[in-house]
């Protein structure tokens, strides 16, 4: 991969399609999201809505095209949790383990500083190692483990919280 040839930019309406079959994708085929369902295109458009302000998306592109993408969304509608957000980093299966996940987790911590977050919440199905050992290198912190608290692929799967203070 030629890094020069890539940007990180906020989300935009016409990269919906790219988001979606990304994410679809993970649904499909891992335990990244506990989602069982694809996302169709009309609920593609109201997580894209709800995502405005401080809850931004942002992508990964290279020469034009959409390799991953990462969001920040709030992690509970009381309003004494308004500070707090939940990450969220994907990337396009064949564009895996090339450094993209960390760049988009890298810019979405800055863009949760810059915004005036407190704090980011990560949850992670404890089988992905890989993912808990990036959180980990970006200073987030295991808070806990939820034993068996959802059911995917037919088994339950134990998530591990994680957490890091801006």
């Amino acid at each position: 991969m030629n890094k020069q040839n890539y940007i990180i930019r906020t989300a935009e309406k016409k990269d919906l399609e790219a988001i979606r079959e990304i994410y679809n994708e993970a649904v499909l085929n891992s335990t990244s999201t506990f989602d069982i369902e694809p996302r169709t295109k009309k609920q593609q458009v109201e997580w894209f809505r709800q995502h405005k302000g401080i809850y931004s998306v942002i992508v990964y592109e290279i020469n034009g095209e959409v390799k991953g993408w990462a969001a920040l969304s709030k992690w509970s509608n009381r309003p004494a949790y308004k500070d707090t957000a939940e990450n969220s980093v994907y990337v396009k299966k064949e564009f895996r383990n090339q450094g993209i996940g960390k760049a988009l987790l890298n810019q979405l911590i800055k863009n949760a500083g810059q915004v005036g977050l407190h704090t980011i919440i990560a949850r992670i199905a404890s089988e992905n190692e890989i993912s808990i050992k990036i959180h980990k290198d970006f200073g987030f912190e295991i808070m806990g483990v939820m034993k068996e608290a959802g059911k995917k692929f037919g088994k339950y799967i134990d998530v591990t919280f994680m957490q890091k203070m801006l």
